[in-house]
């Protein structure tokens, strides 16, 4: 695979991987971009409970 100058096959295979990790971090953040707020709200109503409770 002698493009753009890379003979080394491990050197490819660094990018792609590299290319494929960010694609993946971006499919993950598109899926969970609301879910964080989510997460938020029940914690800090857990939060709230046990105060109230104390």
């Amino acid at each position: 695979m002698l493009v753009f100058g890379i003979e080394d096959p491990q050197i490819w295979l660094a990018y792609i991987l590299c290319i494929l990790s960010a694609l993946g971090c971006m499919v993950y953040g598109a899926l969970n971009w609301k879910g964080g707020e989510e997460e938020q709200a029940v914690k800090s109503g857990t939060q709230i409970t046990a105060i109230q409770d104390q």
